[in-house]
C-alpha cells in the first residue's frame, strides 16, 4: 500500500470512530438524581461535584445527602421539584430559601414555612439547604464553608442532576435573610431576585447584629470574619453592600416587635424584632438611594415568629417567581 493509499485509510477509520463513539452516547440515557453519585469533573474553577445520596420523601420532594468538602462533613439539602419535572428535564428556574439562626430542623421552611403548598404551583425547583445554627451563609476563617456548599457545591449538583438553570431567586429569614441579600449583592448576575424576612441586614448592629448573636449561642466571631475592624465585616454586611443591589430585584420585610394579628392574645414586646426593623429600614433606604427595586413591607406589629415568615414568603413570591421566569 502506497503512503497516499495509508492516509486515506487512516481518515476513514477514525471518521468510523466518531461515528461509533457519536452513535453510543447518543443511545446512554440521561442520568437521574443519585445515580452515579460519585464526584463529575471540575465546575467553573469550583472543583469536583461532590457525592450525594437521594432519599426520596414525595413525588416532588428529595432529601440529598451531600458529602461536602467544604463542610468537612455531610451537609442536608431539601429539594422540592415542581409539577412536569423528570430526570434530564429543564433548564428550570431556581428559588433558594434560607433557614434562619439556632433551628433544630435545617429544613424549617417545609415543615413550619408550609414552603411546599406555597410553592407549588410555580414551575422553578426549591432548594432548602442546610445553614448550620450559626453558620452566617460564610465561608468561616475558622470553621466551615457555608458559602461554598451552598454556591458551588449544592449549585452544581441541582444544575447537573436536576436541571436547574441560570435564573435564580434567593429568600431567608433571620439570618436567612442576611444570607440572601449578601448572596446576592456578593455574587453579582447569580441571582436576580432577593427576599429577607426579619432579615438580619445590618451585620455591626448592637442588638441584633452579629456578634451579639454568636455570642449567644457561644460562638467567637473572629472566628467567622476577624476582628470587628476587618474589611470582611464590611464585605459581607448587606448594609454596606446595598449598591452592589442595583440590578436585584428586592423584597425586605419586618415587624416591629409589638404583639400583632397573628400573634396569641399573651405575646409580649419583641426587643429582637423591633432592632432587626430598624436594620432593614437602613438597608432599605440604601438600597433604593443605589437604585434599586425594592418592595417594603414593614407592616407594623408583629413578632420575630413563623406565622410572620410564612405570610411574608406568599407576599414575596409572586415578585420573586415572576423575576426569575417561573410561571404558575
Amino acid at each position: 500500500m502506497n503512503r497516499t493509499a495509508a492516509v486515506r485509510l487512516l481518515g476513514v477509520l477514525l471518521l468510523t470512530a466518531v461515528a461509533i463513539t457519536a452513535v453510543l452516547l447518543a443511545l446512554l440515557p440521561p442520568s437521574s438524581p443519585g445515580e452515579g453519585t460519585g464526584a463529575a469533573g471540575a465546575r467553573d474553577g469550583g472543583g469536583p461535584i461532590p457525592a450525594f445520596t437521594v432519599r426520596e420523601l414525595g413525588a416532588r420532594d428529595h432529601e440529598l445527602t451531600v458529602t461536602s468538602a467544604a463542610l468537612g462533613r455531610e451537609g442536608m439539602v431539601r429539594v422540592l421539584l415542581p409539577e412536569g419535572w423528570t430526570p434530564g428535564s429543564g433548564p428550570w428556574p431556581l428559588l433558594y430559601l434560607l433557614n434562619g439562626c439556632c433551628q433544630s430542623d435545617y429544613a424549617a421552611w417545609v415543615g413550619k414555612g408550609d414552603a411546599a403548598r406555597l410553592t407549588s404551583g410555580y414551575r422553578a425547583i426549591v432548594a432548602v439547604p442546610e445553614g448550620g445554627p450559626v453558620g452566617f451563609y460564610s465561608d468561616w476563617r475558622d470553621g466551615p464553608g457555608w458559602e461554598t456548599f451552598h454556591l458551588t457545591e449544592v449549585r452544581s449538583i441541582l444544575e447537573r442532576d436536576y436541571g436547574a438553570g441560570d435564573r435564580r431567586a434567593v429568600a431567608g429569614l433571620s439570618m436567612g435573610g442576611f444570607g440572601a441579600m449578601s448572596y446576592a449583592a456578593r455574587h453579582p448576575g447569580m441571582f436576580q431576585a432577593a427576599a429577607s424576612f426579619s432579615g438580619v441586614l445590618h451585620t455591626r448592629d448592637g442588638e441584633g447584629g452579629v456578634d451579639w448573636l454568636l455570642k449567644r449561642n457561644q460562638e467567637d466571631s473572629a472566628k467567622l470574619w476577624g476582628p470587628p475592624q476587618d474589611p470582611a465585616w464590611a464585605a459581607h454586611n448587606p448594609a454596606d453592600l446595598a449598591s452592589e443591589l442595583r440590578e436585584v430585584r428586592l423584597f425586605v420585610s419586618g415587624g416591629d416587635g409589638s404583639p400583632g394579628p397573628l400573634d396569641a392574645p399573651s405575646t409580649g414586646r419583641d426587643e429582637g424584632e423591633a432592632a432587626l426593623l430598624r436594620q432593614a429600614v437602613t438597608f432599605t433606604e440604601r438600597a433604593e438611594a443605589a437604585g434599586a427595586e425594592v418592595t417594603a413591607d414593614f407592616y407594623g406589629p408583629g413578632t420575630h415568629t413563623w406565622p410572620y415568615w410564612r405570610r411574608g414568603l406568599e407576599r414575596a413570591l409572586p415578585m420573586l417567581m415572576g423575576t426569575i421566569g417561573a410561571t404558575v
